[in-house]
């Protein structure tokens, strides 16, 4: 089956925002597929956050994008999020394409959780089927939630009200993983029943990584060429994960112990873990590394950072540092975007996530398991630094990336394309 689909995503290149790439990637690829994409979108002119001009090069040539007419930020902010702002514009565009009859679905991704009632709107004036896709659970237990009347609280009553209606008569439910959407199924038993339900990880395209070396960019973050081994930890720090680092960190000090002439060459980067992703100010690594007493052998740029200035860091630095969590699910793109980036990889995961056999069967570098109750030990990963450090065992000729194609943007929006195809099918379209 073929047809049209209108992707709305608040957010898209030149935005540096995670969510925007959802879109662009699948756009790129949809069309390999037999689903010829639209992207609906904010308007960047009122975007708050930094662009990264770069971005619009890696997005498929000829794509139509339509920037939907959103409400500015100044002089006077009413409102921040750009979902709210740009709703009634990306409405009223999505509607033009339905009455133009030029879309057979329509699938918004989320954030903004504001857009998502969009689709059931579309639906119910025009009979297009629609879809949702998660790339975070939407209703969930924030910090603060149980004080009554505060930010958080409101925020969950207003998505606790929301996400019921916007889910019901959806024709297709999608998420990053299982879990982003099994909360959602099991409060609405109909959607679960009667709705394609897809999972597929975000994904990494090669071509970025291509465009990305003809650019030809000296890494900020480090010297590559002073001597160093600089090993990069890009993307934000997950909940379950804070006790990951500390086994890291404490793996750190005893390396210093072990062999201080080895960890006199290693320095950490970590990129874009700080407390917001826009502030230079919340470190939140930093702190523990100096507890731990190896703060000189870290840094932390805390905000984050354009991705391709990412992807350029990732392909000049000697080792890509991937630390998951105490939770089984963890999804492995990182290491698929290590690969990509044509460095080895080392790993501290949980010993029940799938990218555990994966890195040691493609041969993409060194993982050290964990399990909910018990952290690698410090000496353990001391030794697992000092071997890569001093005698690098990575041949990026000999590692076998097939076994992480399924983690590929072009293995996602072909899981997509698949999706849409039963979903438009149920659907009698």
């Amino acid at each position: 089956m073929s047809g049209r689909v209108a992707l709305v995503s608040s957010h898209f290149a030149p935005s540096n925002l995670v969510g925007g790439h959802r879109a662009r990637l699948w756009s790129r690829y949809l069309p390999e597929f037999g689903w010829e994409p639209i992207v609906i979108t904010g308007d960047p002119a009122h975007y708050e956050e930094r662009h990264d001009p770069d971005l619009e090069r890696l997005v498929a040539p000829g794509l139509e994008i339509v920037h939907a007419a959103t409400l500015p930020t100044r002089p006077i902010r009413l409102v921040g999020d750009v979902g709210v702002r740009a709703f009634w514009g990306c409405y009223r565009a999505v509607a033009r394409l339905a009455r133009q009859q030029r879309i057979d679905f329509v699938l918004v991704t989320i954030p903004s959780n504001f857009l998502a009632p969009l689709g059931r709107l579309i639906h119910w004036r025009y009979g297009v089927p629609f879809g949702i896709d998660y790339q975070d659970p939407w209703v969930n237990v924030w910090p603060g939630v149980e004080r009554k009347g505060s930010r958080a609280w409101w925020s969950h009553r207003l998505a606790t009200l929301l996400e019921p209606w916007s889910v019901r008569g959806a024709a297709l439910i999608t998420g990053m993983a299982p879990g982003y959407v099994a909360g959602m199924l099991e409060r609405n038993p109909d959607v679960a029943r009667n709705a394609v339900v897809a999972s597929m990880p975000m994904g990494s395209a090669s071509e970025d990584f291509e465009l990305v070396a003809t650019l030809r960019r000296a890494p900020f973050l480090f010297d590559p060429a002073d001597g160093g081994f600089h090993m990069i930890y890009a993307g934000a720090l997950l909940p379950a994960g804070i006790v990951v680092l500390d086994a890291f960190l404490a793996g750190l000090r005893a390396l210093r112990e072990r062999a201080p002439a080895v960890a006199a060459r290693l320095r950490v980067h970590f990129v874009g873990t700080g407390s917001s992703p826009d502030d230079p100010s919340g470190h939140r690594v930093l702190p523990r590394a100096r507890d731990a007493g190896v703060g000189d052998m870290v840094d932390e740029h805390p905000h984050r950072i354009g991705y391709v200035d990412t992807l350029n860091h990732l392909e000049h630095c000697s080792a890509v540092l991937v630390l998951g969590s105490t939770e089984q699910h963890y999804t492995p793109s990182k290491v698929f975007q290590a690969i990509l980036s044509k460095r080895p990889v080392f790993a501290i995961l949980h010993a029940g996530s799938t990218a555990v056999g994966m890195i040691e069967t493609a041969r993409a570098g060194r993982v050290l398991p964990l399990t909910a109750d018990a952290m690698p030990r410090p000496d353990a990963v001391a030794a697992g630094l000092e071997a890569l450090i001093d005698d690098p065992p990575y041949d990026s000729g000999a590692v076998d990336g097939a076994a992480f194609e399924f983690l590929s943007a072009r293995a996602s929006t072909r899981a997509l394309a698949e999706a849409l195809d039963r979903a438009c099918a149920r659907a009698g379209k």
